[in-house]
């Protein structure tokens, strides 16, 4: 029985909305509360930089117990960047990678979403939980349907050293 690969470019989201290094914090906040996205890789010249999640954004947001006025804090925030926040040198993968690999890496690294990038570090694409979840519902009835007992597998191979 062979086996059929599945890659990272018949999954990954394209194409992928990515930020400039010098966005202003709100703005990539703003994007992605109206595009529904949790992750934004971060793009300088072209290439990724690094990447931002919901969760950077949100942490850099003051504490509500700072004494500035609002209009202070609104002028702070305006200055903070995408670059100043991001995680820089992210974990990446390739198109051609295998979706276990992907699926492993983001297990292991504990990490929700890896971008896939070309051989210049251009932005393909990205790979997150969604879509290897998506991945595996629409898979569902081949994977379970492939499945062999392991009983099976003892039963045949106790006929055959029978004979």
């Amino acid at each position: 029985m062979s086996r059929t690969i599945i890659l990272v470019k018949d999954w990954m989201s394209q194409p992928v909305e990515s930020v400039h290094v010098d966005t202003p914090v709100a703005d990539a906040y703003n994007m992605m509360m109206q595009k529904g996205i949790r992750r934004l890789p971060v793009v300088e010249h072209d290439k990724l930089v690094g990447i931002v999640t919901l969760g950077d954004l949100r942490e850099a947001r003051p504490s509500p117990a700072i004494s500035l006025s609002i209009y202070e804090l609104n002028y702070l925030l305006s200055k903070l960047t995408v670059g100043q926040v991001m995680t820089h040198s992210p974990y990446t993968v390739t198109a051609d990678v295998a979706m276990p690999a992907a699926a492993r890496m983001m297990l292991e690294r504990k990490i929700s979403g890896l971008p896939v990038v070309d051989e210049q570090q251009h932005v393909v694409g990205i790979i997150t939980e969604s879509d290897i979840f998506r991945m595996l519902i629409d898979q569902w009835d081949f994977f379970t349907t492939q499945h062999v007992d392991p009983g099976m597998v003892a039963s045949l191979i106790a006929q055959e050293v029978s004979r």
